[in-house]
């Protein structure tokens, strides 16, 4: 792997960078992260994609990190020697889709994989069955890969396309590129419980709208105005949700938390993230050191015994409200992640990986940090 960032964050910036990698020897693929702030709009992205000869993948996101610093403008480009199978799953807020079908149908021209993959996935973070779409990912590929990625978008909340491929810059789908390389990953949030598990009586893919019978929002709402001694106001919901997110309670998996985004229709609550009627959720909270000792512990559980520093290269993907909770502080999580060699990659809506042998997941407010052996 090959990381250059461009700081402009231009679709002209974009475009030399890409003809400074793709005048050098061996490049397989690339991966492109690029930030919301760059203000990219597919008809400036579209030919420049399309006219990229090698596979190409990735998303417009909140932030980016590149040699442990955050940045909210500029483009990531990191390449690869090996060469990608990349395949794009749309229609990501189809309530009708069957995703075992369509992720079976995107990849159906890829040949048999080799002995050793890992799948980089990146998708929509607004999509409303991004759930939907990872279990489909599962029943599709199991866990003969390691998966890595997260949600592409912006912190508007408003759906826009910023999924990056080699047909353009598109909306409400995932893009999926497997790789012939190795690697190791490990997944860590810091967040804990507060309450009491609630019932999820009422909800609609990424929408919660009645916690135990009542209205979810006057619920959460209760909640963490008894914990912050804060008036949560539906007008200014996230500044205060930031530090409250939801945890679900799965088999054999750290509880798998959902990040509540903003108040719709007076009482419900939008999430990143599915939210199956019938799940059980706690509040969560966290300390700044907390999360920085859950994202040092994530490095350690992908770190393999005898495996130098100088062996592989790493990819961070760190959900983009840890950086809103943290502030300043995000420096400490990222040089507790990047010690001896820095370390590249995005702040996103919401993170996909598997633990070891353990389901894959969509995760939000969560930690995954990866070693790739390109």
């Amino acid at each position: 792997m090959r990381a250059h960032f461009d700081p402009s964050g231009t679709p002209d910036g974009l475009l030399a960078a890409l003809h400074a990698l793709t005048a050098e020897a061996a490049i397989g693929g690339l991966m492109v992260l690029a930030c919301d702030a760059n203000g990219w709009q597919p008809e400036q992205l579209d030919p420049i994609l399309q006219a990229c000869e090698m596979p190409l993948f990735g998303g417009v996101f909140p932030q980016v990190t590149y040699q442990n610093e955050n940045y909210e403008r500029g483009t990531l480009l990191i390449a690869f020697g090996a060469v990608p199978e990349v395949a794009c799953v749309h229609g990501l807020s189809d309530a009708e889709a069957d995703f075992d079908e369509r992720v079976e149908l995107a990849t159906e021209h890829w040949p048999e994989p080799p002995e050793v993959t890992t799948m980089l996935v990146y998708v929509d973070g607004l999509s409303s069955r991004i759930s939907a779409l990872v279990e489909g990912l599962f029943a599709n590929f199991g866990l003969e890969n390691n998966f890595i990625g997260g949600g592409a978008g912006s912190l508007s909340f408003q759906q826009k396309p910023c999924i990056l491929t080699n047909a353009g810059l598109l909306a409400d789908v995932a893009v999926l590129a497997r790789m012939p390389i190795r690697s190791h990953l490990g997944v860590t949030h810091g967040w804990q419980p507060i309450s009491e598990p609630m019932k999820v009586t009422g909800s609609q893919g990424n929408v919660v709208m009645t916690l135990d019978w009542e209205p979810a929002f006057d619920v959460y709402k209760r909640m963490v105005e008894a914990h912050s001694g804060q008036e949560m106001l539906a007008e200014d919901f996230f500044s205060l949700a930031k530090s409250y997110p939801f945890g679900m309670t799965k088999l054999d998996t750290e509880i798998v938390v959902r990040d509540p985004l903003m108040v719709a229709d007076g009482s419900h609550l939008v999430c990143v993230g599915e939210v199956p009627e019938g799940a059980f959720l706690r509040l969560l909270n966290g300390t700044p050191d907390s999360l920085i000792a859950a994202a040092k512990k994530a490095r350690e559980l992908a770190t393999p015994e005898g495996v130098g520093e100088e062996a592989a290269s790493y990819l961070f993907i760190d959900c983009i409200s840890r950086v809103l909770f943290l502030g300043e502080r995000i420096a400490d999580e990222l040089n507790a992640v990047g010690p001896g060699q820095p370390v590249n990659g995005a702040f996103t809506l919401g993170e996909i990986a598997n633990t070891g042998d353990a389901f894959l997941e969509f995760y939000n407010k969560t930690s995954v940090f990866s070693i790739l052996f390109d």
